[in-house]
């Protein structure tokens, strides 16, 4: 289960994973499908099972092996949100998730160097779960070039996601990045040696 969490940790953070035509119509207006083996999964919009209003997406797996995640997502410029504090929250349900699956939202710059990133692994949704509301909260740099969000799931399963929002928060809302500051400092310290 580990090696599951890193290989899918590692995968979504590529730019690179398969992005499936936009020609199938049970895909959600506005969204993708991807992940790296988006055709072991399932996905489109569920009429009969949602968190509020007449619908929800889903992601149910057919017969991934281990390392396998699909997901459906979207991309979006970065130009509007430069030095803001941005909110993806949304609800999610899910029913007997063997592997993992969350939301995800990563901050791509240029030359796909990624600036921010948060995929819940440190909080996967996993078994049979009722709705529940979940958030990510990630700083929009000078730099970046496109946000890409979605919902994932890696292994067996099955989850809906619903009432997905994107928002600006002030920046006393803690972030959830989850990639690691440079160890390095941004400029020369000390250099007259008198401290």
């Amino acid at each position: 289960m580990r090696k599951l969490f890193e290989v899918l940790s590692i995968v979504i953070l590529a730019v690179n994973v398969t992005l499936v035509a936009q020609n199938n119509p049970k895909i959600p207006k506005g969204w993708l499908s991807a992940g790296n083996k988006p055709s072991e999964f399932e996905m489109g919009l569920d009429r009969s099972v949602f968190q509020n209003g007449n619908s929800s997406a889903y992601l149910k797996s057919k017969a991934p092996k281990e390392n396998e995640f699909g997901t459906l997502m979207q991309i979006i410029s970065g130009d509007n949100y430069i030095g803001k504090r941005l909110r993806l929250t949304g609800y999610i349900k899910s029913e007997e998730v063997k592997g993992w699956g969350g939301m995800w939202m990563r901050i791509d710059g240029a030359s796909d160097k990624q600036l921010g990133f948060d995929n819940m692994l440190d909080r996967a949704i996993k078994g049979t779960t009722d709705w529940k509301k979940y958030e990510i909260v990630l700083d929009i740099p000078t730099g970046c070039k496109d946000i890409a969000y979605g919902v994932l799931l890696g292994g067996k399963g099955e989850i809906w996601f619903d009432n997905m929002k994107m928002e600006e928060v002030d920046k006393n809302i803690p972030v959830t990045n989850m990639l690691k500051e440079s160890a390095y400092p941004m400029q020369p310290i000390n250099l007259d040696l008198e401290e």
